[in-house]
């Protein structure tokens, strides 16, 4: 554009400022005042160039917007304190013709490169508030009277600007609220955590102009955060250590990066860059918050399409919404983890139907003894093991186990163990080479990880002998039926599993009639109360003895029912076998012996 010098001529301000009322009140013009105010000066109040700069509050900073007149080939976009427009800034006062070479470096170069060689600047202010500056520059010093319009033009500019930012404001503003309001419903419209990662990054790409972008969950236990959303990899999951990269940093940190170049980022991860082809440029990493203020997640957008660079506008749309990220993505988890549960429930319910059916379901009818069990597993699944094998016409082997641990793994140990004794039994038929022989096996096959406790009781019932081999298990309890009285049966060796090599020594004992066998696991004898007191062997015992000439389903219910009694207020649980061998008298044998038979 040519330069515009003075007319020839009085002018006709009070005419040309009429029209600039009129001007900046017209609807017409009021979305494009931003260009009229400079072209005006220039066409009716003499400015040789005239420069619209309005204020940017968060980098506290005049930003040129507009210019009309002498052409310059290169003018900074923002200004310094040391300029004329900056010094107005500052102080929100005037600067009436001001010389160019008398100023800073800037200002010089402006006026030695442009020929102009004043400046007046005037701030642009509406209802009290700070808007810009209007900055008029010429040949010569303006008159007294021309520095008062051109002092007016900036009162009603500013007012002008201030009327129609205040709108724009309102309408983006209520703009925003809509778009958090319909991101808020699209949001809530989901459970499925995939589809909502989705959403979170459509939403936040679509309103900030984002070329590409991640959504990071936080995994607190493994110390990453992770994500299967990410423009350009084709949904490949991504995992990042926490403090790496700058999703990571993020995510530790909790701070906003906005930068317009990632590359001088020290922390930033070129990696991917250099795998996929892409160049990031500008990147804008938000955390995603939950309202107890805990990070849950973060987001990462890179390349601001329209302008090059990401806004604090973007920061604070996606801080606006990251309270709503955040509650949306603990409701898929939430619903992620009841999906989770409801499949675990429904496979161990399965796992604890295969398990029980790999237990008798009642013990074998033996003439001349009572046998009852109970199996009472704290969790789905458990450890504890019983059976009953038989291993000819008048001997059966007395089996009850329990694998170290609770829960699946020692399940899975116990079925293995059930299938192992149970091939075992059918080639052998000594105690001493069957502990030996699984010790082996169970070794082998769980490299020491897993171990267990197990006793092995031969019964005879020709002649209601016992021989038994107690591998680190809880003793059983012969309690004598005429007095009361026991004994612990201990005698065999260590614990299964846990040593590659082991030795087991024989133990036997003779039964009467009346005599009761007890075999049980420790969730038995180590039941503890409120004072972290054991319910041990003597208890076990006593109870026994008391019940003696009860059935042996009776004498398990009496245990029971003391066990809870005793452990009611403890904390100690554990899975429960509980096994009772009763020795009676052969009502039929003796009536025959009777008739002499």
């Amino acid at each position: 554009m040519a330069a515009a010098e003075p007319k020839t001529g009085k002018p006709d301000y009070i005419s040309a400022f009429a029209n600039a009322v009129n001007l900046f009140g017209s609807p017409q013009v009021a979305g494009d005042v931003f260009s009229h105010i400079p072209s005006l000066l220039v066409s009716d109040f003499d400015a040789v160039r005239c420069e619209l700069w309005l204020w940017d509050e968060s980098s506290g900073s005049a930003y040129l917007t507009n210019a009309a007149g002498l052409d310059v080939t290169h003018r900074r976009d923002y200004s310094t304190p040391e300029v004329v427009v900056g010094k107005v800034a500052s102080s929100h006062k005037p600067v009436y013709n001001g010389l160019l070479m008398s100023g800073g470096e800037e200002d010089r170069e402006f006026g030695s490169r442009s020929g102009l060689t004043h400046a007046s600047a005037f701030p642009l202010i509406g209802k009290d508030k700070f808007v810009g500056v209007l900055a008029i520059y010429t040949r010569k010093p303006a008159s007294k009277d021309l520095l008062q319009w051109w002092e007016l033009c900036a009162h009603i500019g500013g007012a002008t600007l201030h009327q129609l930012l205040t709108d724009r404001e309102n309408k983006k503003t209520i703009t925003q609220l809509s778009l958090l309001f319909e991101a808020t419903r699209l949001l809530n419209s989901t459970l499925d955590l995939a589809e909502l990662l989705e959403l979170i990054l459509k939403i936040a790409r679509t309103e900030v102009r984002a070329d590409r972008g991640t959504v990071f969950l936080v995994d607190s236990k493994n110390k990453q955060v992770w994500s299967i959303v990410a423009q350009g990899l084709d949904h490949q999951e991504i995992r990042v250590p926490f403090g790496h990269g700058v999703a990571g940093r993020v995510a530790v940190t909790g701070e906003i990066i906005n930068v317009e170049d990632a590359y001088t980022l020290d922390y930033f991860e070129r990696g991917f860059d250099q795998k996929t082809g892409y160049h990031t440029k500008s990147l804008l990493c938000v955390p995603i918050r939950h309202s107890s203020g805990y990070i849950v997640g973060v987001i990462q957008l890179l390349n601001q399409i329209e302008q090059g660079k990401f806004t604090t506008e973007d920061e604070d749309f996606l801080l606006k919404l990251s309270g709503h990220m955040a509650m949306a993505l603990e409701n898929a988890r939430l619903h992620r983890d009841a999906l989770e549960k409801q499949r675990l429930e429904r496979e161990l319910e399965m796992a604890r139907g295969i398990q029980r059916s790999l237990l008798p379901d009642a013990p074998p009818v033996i003439p001349g003894y009572e046998l009852a069990v109970i199996n009472e597993p704290c969790y789905e699944v458990g450890g504890d093991y019983y059976d009953f094998l038989s291993l000819g016409p008048q001997t059966l082997l007395l089996v009850v186990a329990d694998v170290e641990g609770k829960g699946v793994s020692s399940a899975l140990v116990m079925s293995n163990l059930q299938a192992t004794l149970r091939a075992l039994v059918m080639h052998l038929h000594s105690l001493e080479v069957l502990a030996l022989s699984l010790n082996e096996m169970m070794y082998n096959d769980t490299k020491s990880r897993k171990y267990l406790s197990i006793f092995l009781g031969l019964v005879d019932t020709r002649r209601n002998g016992l021989h038994y081999i107690n591998a680190g298990h809880v003793p059983p309890i012969l309690v004598d039926g005429e007095t009361g009285e026991y004994k612990l049966l201990q005698d065999g060796g260590t614990v299964v599993g846990l040593f590659p090599t082991a030795e087991y020594e024989r133990g036997s004992a003779h039964l009467h009639p009346g005599d009761i066998l007890i075999t049980s696991t420790d969730g038995i004898t180590e039941a503890c109360d409120a004072k972290d007191d054991e319910y041990g062997y003597d208890r076990l015992a006593q109870c026994v003895a008391k019940h003696r000439t009860k059935s042996a389903d009776q004498i398990i219910e009496a245990v029971l029912a003391e066990v809870k009694e005793h452990s009611k207020e403890g904390v100690h649980i554990d899975d429960k076998v509980l096994m009772v061998l009763k020795v009676t008298k052969d009502k039929t044998l003796e009536a025959a012996k009777g008739k002499g038979l």
